[in-house]
């Protein structure tokens, strides 16, 4: 009788667990629902002219239309919110360095860097002098933002998670996420700056040029029909520097020293993360080279790869000032109230990042007898102090102090105190300049109007609906007192190149308008080979090979091209540029290399039967011919890569030249003596160390060479930022790793974390035929059908059509 009743006992039990957990499942998915967005019905709200319409497709994508251009950004910013706001919260902590209030004492390295240029202050500084109608636009953007946060029946879910409350959108904030987009597009330079500093202490004046050469054979400048004259050194040293080749320092058995040796056994995947971080693409044909007469615009925006996708589809519909409708189709930045990149029927726009070198870092100089001083241009300074309070959650708050001169904020590094002298602290570097495209209507328009926005400088092409196209920089230029292309190492106080005299006037930027054969391109190589590449500067260029084989896929289109051959070209994935790094590769595994050797007989016959002449996923011999290449890179830079860490997180020898391939390449084809590695006796010996390292790789746990494709590797790892945190079990805030194809060195950019953000194809005037795809839906919440939409699509590299279809749902915004 006992044990009946403790039997129903324990069932009740049971059953009243069971009970209580598919409560607190159905009150948790009852939460999440409420946070969705609203997509239908009619909404009254405050601040508003008139009635505005916000009619989403099946895929989620607006068309926003509104009698006046206020009201539509009232509209952007109220579906922003309730799509987005996390995401925008995110840049403007990013920009703000304000992370560690959400996340705690794992992101107060990353505030305290960002802190140090104190851009929330910049902000509000600029806030203050914008024209009265951004300001009003801005206004109403923000008003609509704030209105959209509100009418969610709950907090966005992350906040539940992170147990934060979302603060409100302030004006400030929508400037912040322009400078979020300079840590990401420029933040790398500091680091670059650092390592070529590094690397003119530890090498000779012969050594270091030749380790950081101008330019590449690869390179294809806009203005000229091949490589700059001494693009690449034409005498190697006698000698390599101390550094090169050295192996690490022999490290004590177990613990950290085992794990950098197992570490330095084989290619890291983390070797190649600044070159798979190099991309973006944009191009553009003349009428004379299309069918309808128009210009064809393209543009993939290369940037990290996560959930929600960066940017947010919209177009937008309102009349202009003389009451002539307008519409503007592209994507926008959540955060911020235009259109970034895209078309408004007689204009398209794409952009990629210039890298031009807008940072300098100036070695001011002390005197003891004048303690804490520093002599600047501007004579003799006491640094100014600002106290920054950092917020950190579950912890006390921290106090950074910031110290200031005019040049800009100090870091101290190389045994140095430097000024960051930043294009981004310039007064214009943020603002709202960029809505003035959308309406604009013709090319020169565009060009007399791009050195005026303020955004991280970016290369602009551009084409109208009469057929012109054009190249020109967007974005604030330094006037340098010297020649721009002798800077990028740190400069003392008084060298020229390091002298900013104001910024460049727009009738002062180089352009490139109409050229003969109807067709621009970049790829974030070397712009120009004449006069007005003194004016930009090298701030990291990529070696050529992209923007080459951009440049040959728009020739080989003819004289009559229609949009799905220009989308096409941003699908090339052909492996010209690896498949020199194939043959080195087959060279070294000789017969007498691969005897009694058959790892190395298996991997010879992988890169011969398994190579397509792509990087397609189900290739392994490309994927050994690229990991040899990044075997060789670790082991030539391993000692100067581990002491540059210490510098700078993005200090490294690809940072410093990421023309590193070719210099690498160059002496395997030439062998000089003095610059084998001390380890190796002969070139051919180094370049099997290193196919023995690839080989080592991917063998781990007897898994055989040929089940080691570039898919297998190149998987795409698309994850809210929140997805760690959760249980394995719940992580639908990620996409299962998709294969994918492509890489650096080529037009399809993709690697785990990197890739094309967006593809888009457009001729002014005809946005119907436009073509587009991204890698994420519209919404940034897991329970919304718009989550992952067209996600596949963009896998496969399927093109949909740019402007949104039928309305599927439709929301009205009304006074």
């Amino acid at each position: 009788m006992q044990a009946s009743r403790i039997g129903r006992w324990s069932r009740r039990a049971a059953l009243g667990l069971l009970l209580l957990v598919v409560l607190a499942a159905l009150g948790a998915w009852l939460f999440l629902r409420a946070s969705l967005a609203q997509l239908d019905g009619t909404r009254r709200v405050a601040g508003l002219d008139g009635s505005v319409s916000v009619a989403r497709d099946a895929l989620g994508v607006p068309l926003i239309s509104g009698a006046s251009r206020n009201d539509v950004a009232y509209a952007t910013g109220f579906v922003h919110a309730q799509e987005r706001y996390f995401q925008m919260d995110l840049l403007r902590r990013v920009a703000a360095g304000e992370l560690a209030e959400l996340f705690g004492e794992r992101a107060v390295a990353a505030d305290k860097s960002h802190r140090l240029h104190r851009f929330r202050a910049r902000a509000e500084a600029a806030l203050a002098t914008l024209p009265a109608a951004d300001k009003l636009l801005l206004r109403r953007y923000v008003d609509g933002v704030n209105a959209g946060l509100q009418g969610l029946a709950a907090r966005p879910f992350e906040y539940a998670l992170s147990g934060a409350a979302p603060r409100p959108w302030a004006m400030a904030d929508s400037l912040l996420v322009i400078w979020a987009m300079y840590f990401d597009l420029q933040g790398a330079q500091e680091g670059r700056e650092l390592a070529r500093g590094w690397l003119a202490q530890n090498s000779d004046a012969a050594q270091r040029d030749f380790l950081t050469p101008h330019g590449s054979l690869w390179d294809v400048p806009l203005d000229a029909a091949g490589a700059p004259a001494g693009a690449e050194s034409a005498t190697i040293p006698p000698r390599a520097p101390a550094w090169w080749g050295r192996p690490l320092p022999a490290a004590p058995a177990g613990g950290v020293g085992a794990a950098r040796l197992a570490q330095a056994a084989a290619p890291t995947l983390a070797s190649a993360d600044f070159v798979d971080a190099v991309g973006s693409n944009n191009w553009a044909l003349a009428g004379s080279r299309t069918r309808d007469g128009a210009a064809l615009v393209a543009d993939d925006m290369h940037l990290g790869i996560q959930l929600p996708n960066t940017w947010y589809r919209a177009a937008l519909q309102f009349p202009d000032a003389q009451g002539r409708p307008r519409r503007v189709v592209g994507v926008t930045l959540p955060g911020a109230p235009v259109v970034v990149v895209g078309s408004n029927g007689h204009l398209a726009w794409g952009y990629t990042n210039s890298y031009a070198d807008h940072l300098d870092l100036i070695a001011l100089e002390g005197d003891a007898a004048r303690p804490g001083q520093l002599r600047t241009r501007a004579g003799w300074e006491t640094p100014r102090t600002l106290q920054e309070t950092i917020l950190v959650k579950g912890a006390p708050a921290l106090t950074l102090a910031v110290r200031e001169t005019s040049l800009g904020p100090l870091r101290e590094a190389l045994g140095r105190t430097y000024a960051i002298q930043w294009s981004a602290h310039a007064p214009q570097a943020a603002n709202l300049n960029a809505r003035r495209l959308e309406l604009v209507d013709t090319l020169e328009q565009a060009l007399a109007l791009a050195p005026t926005l303020g955004i991280p400088a970016q290369n602009m092409v551009a084409g109208d609906a009469q057929g012109n196209i054009g190249w020109t920089i967007a974005g604030p230029l330094p006037r340098r007192g010297g020649d721009a292309g002798r800077a990028g190492f740190p400069l003392a106080l008084d060298e020229p190149a390091g002298v900013w005299s104001g910024w460049l006037a727009p009738a002062e930027y180089p352009r490139v308008v109409n050229p003969a054969g109807g067709q621009l391109y970049n790829a974030n190589s070397r712009q120009l080979a004449g006069a007005g590449a003194a004016l930009l500067g090298d701030g990291g260029f990529d070696l050529g090979a992209r923007a080459r084989q951009v440049r040959d896929d728009l020739s080989a289109l003819g004289p009559r091209a229609d949009a799905a051959g220009v989308y096409a070209v941003g699908l090339d994935d052909r492996a010209l540029f690896m498949a020199g790094w194939r043959e080195r590769a087959v060279a070294a595994l000789d017969a007498a290399a691969v005897a009694g050797k058959p790892q190395r007989a298996e991997a010879l016959r992988l890169l011969n039967s398994s190579w397509s002449g792509r990087a397609s996923v189900d290739s392994v011999g490309y994927r050994i011919a690229r990991d040899y290449l990044f075997a060789l890179y670790d082991i030539v830079f391993e000692s100067a890569n581990a002491e540059l860490a210490r510098l700078d997180p993005k200090a490294n020898m690809g940072a410093a030249s990421r023309r590193w391939p070719v210099l690498l390449a160059r002496l395997l084809d030439e062998r000089p003596a003095g610059w084998l590695p001390p380890a190796y006796a002969s070139w051919q010996q180094l370049q099997l160390a290193a196919l023995d390292r690839v080989i080592a790789r991917l063998g781990q746990d007897g898994r055989p060479l040929a089940e080691a494709s570039w898919g297998e590797r190149n998987r795409a790892s698309s994850a809210h930022p929140f997805s760690s945190l959760l249980p394995a079990q719940l992580r639908w805030l990620a996409v299962p790793p998709d294969m994918l194809a492509g890489d650096s060195h080529m037009p399809r950019v993709a690697g785990p974390a990197f890739g094309q953000s967006e593809r888009l194809t457009v001729a002014p005037g005809r946005e119907e035929q436009g073509l587009f795809s991204m890698p994420g839906g519209q919404s940034g919440h897991p329970l919304s059908p718009y989550f992952l939409a067209g996600h596949a699509d963009w896998v496969a590299g399927r093109a949909l059509p740019l402007l949104p279809g039928a309305a599927a749902h439709t929301l009205t915004l009304t006074r």
